[in-house]
């Protein structure tokens, strides 16, 4: 085996060019890396993008209706609650309506009924009888114009 003769270590221009040939090796070699890894990189958040982008969109509807429904289920059982307050207030009043007693003092408050042998007086307070009084010449006109009085009365209050 014949040995080709070495270059010159030493000298300047073999060093240069030696130097030169490595860093362009390492250059190379690290952009090498860079685009492996950006190429690499940018697939994987592509495709991790791509599934988290589908589970969002997958998982979207279903939550969408899960809250919808646990709002209108809240709701029917708070209906549901004053419904059973109502019908427990209802109860109550028709086991009082079975007490004559509670009948009787209903009717003497509400309809001014009165046993017989007692006698009856309805106080009429002052300033409501003023108030009555506001339009004197109502007993002269025809019903039906009080009646439509009272409702452009009603209109404008």
């Amino acid at each position: 085996m014949a040995r080709r003769p070495e270059p010159d270590r030493f000298s300047t221009a073999t060093r240069l060019r030696l130097l030169g040939e490595q860093t362009a090796a390492r250059v190379y070699r690290s952009q090498n890396r860079r685009q492996d890894r950006r190429s690499r990189l940018t697939g994987r958040a592509a495709f991790l993008a791509l599934v988290v982008c589908s589970l969002v969109v997958a998982l979207a509807y279903p939550m969408r209706q899960y809250v919808s429904q646990r709002a209108e289920i809240a709701e029917q059982e708070r209906l549901m609650d004053e419904a059973r307050a109502q019908v427990e207030r209802l109860r109550d009043e028709k086991a009082r309506l079975r007490d004559d007693a509670y009948v009787r003092r209903l009717a003497r408050e509400h309809l001014h009924y009165v046993l017989p042998g007692e006698t009856g007086y309805t106080v009429i307070d002052p300033e409501a009888a003023e108030e009555r009084r506001e339009d004197p010449g109502a007993g002269d006109r025809p019903w039906y114009s009080n009646v439509w009085n009272g409702v452009d009365d009603a209109d404008r209050e």
